[in-house]
């Protein structure tokens, strides 16, 4: 239970990574990989949509996705000591 878990936040980790990534480049829908970026869009949004809510506006900076590597970095603490 607890490896699956581990595997499930380090998913998440590395598509919120990905999608930071992907945020730095102009992205058209003529993209031969926008079927990519797509899944990871919704693999993602359902994490930092809510806490993109939560945050105060800050210009055109978006902190959901350092807060949520955060939250993923102690969830993965908090999984590896009761497993």
């Amino acid at each position: 239970m607890g490896n699956f878990l581990n595997i499930l936040l380090n998913i998440f980790y590395f598509a919120i990574l990905v999608r930071v990534l992907l945020s730095w480049f102009s992205v058209g829908p003529s993209n031969p990989f926008i079927t990519v970026i797509r899944i990871v869009y919704s693999i993602t949004d359902p994490i930092l949509l809510p806490i993109r809510r939560m945050l105060p506006r800050t210009g055109m900076f978006d902190f959901s996705p350092v807060v949520a590597l955060i939250l993923i970095y102690f969830l993965r603490i908090f999984v590896g000591r009761i497993f």
